[in-house]
């Protein structure tokens, strides 16, 4: 599978190169993960493994793309992007392929080379999917005070959790809608709300309905970043609607090279009829109920201008529930 994946992007490369000036790029990075106990790490685990290999570039009369391979582990390789655009002007940026879906900051900016955690936030994975990306079209760009995206695609599937619910194929005949726009308050501050709906079940009768607010401040000095995300879930009767909310925040200082870190995130997730074991309609789930915090104290050193260290540390929290599931994380990251 990797050999083939190197292969489709040096092809890619090879022939785009007749017409348009590349721009290559790559990442990877290795974490190691000790925790408490009751932790998935309770002896310490060497894992993670991930890298990616980018292609970008312009083509004439206005035409721009991007390729982008991500491996995870040894053993699988993903497209991250994979699109052709127009760039009619600085406002008007039209992409069509699969691309990382424009919801919220975080997820458009998820590698380990761009991001100041090691783990990602509970609400990437919990509330929608990791790198989560479609296939379709979107519109985007930008004017002095505003930013937008608008995207049409295939959309969410149902699953035992919105967060599994990543598809290339549609499941049913309608297209998922969804868009985000900010503004920018001044140089420094912007803010955004972004929204999400499609129908997610086989037969294209249910709704699901994803709504988040961000909101980030950066100065030379620190970089605070803020995202809250909500999920309304269509379940058939007579369960009730299930109900996902995510907060995050994470401030980040910069200190000649070393950025220390604090985050906070809480977590809440409702849903009578999904859950592990779910299959479709006729074979419901146990339901699920999670509600969590989580402070992460840590930082980040820069070795290099492309060679980052990152540590921290993750107190875990859970409602009604008193676990030792506290977890030590280490990242290393190479960007090139």
């Amino acid at each position: 599978m990797i050999k083939k994946a190197m292969a489709v992007l040096w092809l890619a490369s090879l022939s785009l190169a007749l017409r348009a000036e590349l721009k290559p790029a790559g990442y990877m990075s290795l974490d190691f993960l000790k925790g408490q106990k009751q932790s998935p790490y309770p002896g310490g685990s060497i894992q993670n493994l991930a890298a990616g290999l980018m292609l970008s570039g312009n083509l004439e009369a206005g035409f721009d793309f991007s390729l982008e391979a991500r491996f995870r582990g040894v053993d699988k390789v993903d497209l991250e992007q994979a699109w052709v655009g127009f760039v009619g002007s600085q406002a008007f940026h039209l992409r069509l392929g699969l691309y990382l879906v424009p919801f919220g900051k975080y997820n458009q900016v998820n590698r380990p080379n761009q991001t100041i955690l090691a783990s990602d936030p509970f609400h990437i994975g919990g509330i929608f999917p990791v790198s989560w990306r479609d296939l379709g079209a979107v519109i985007e760009g930008r004017t002095r005070l505003f930013n937008y995206a608008a995207y049409i695609g295939n959309g969410l599937r149902e699953g035992e959790t919105i967060g599994t619910g990543q598809q290339f194929a549609d499941n049913n005949a309608d297209k998922a809608l969804g868009g985000r726009l900010g503004v920018s308050l001044s140089q420094q501050i912007e803010l955004g709300a972004s929204f999400y709906r499609g129908k997610f079940d086989d037969a294209g009768r249910r709704s699901l309905v994803l709504k988040g607010a961000d909101f980030s401040w950066a100065t030379s000095d620190f970089y605070f970043l803020a995202e809250y995300t909500q999920a309304e879930i269509d379940n058939p009767t007579p369960f009730a609607k299930g109900k996902a909310e995510g907060i995050f925040c994470q401030l980040s200082m910069d200190y000649s090279g070393l950025k220390p870190v604090v985050s906070y995130q809480k977590f809440t997730y409702k849903d009578a009829f999904h859950g592990l074991g779910f299959r479709d309609q006729l074979q419901a789930g146990p339901g699920i109920l999670q509600d969590g915090t989580r402070w992460t104290i840590g930082g980040v050193y820069f070795l290099s201008t492309g060679f980052l260290l990152k540590v921290e540390y993750d107190i875990n929290r859970e409602a009604d529930l008193k676990l030792k599931d506290n977890v030590f994380r280490a990242q290393v990251a190479v960007q090139f």
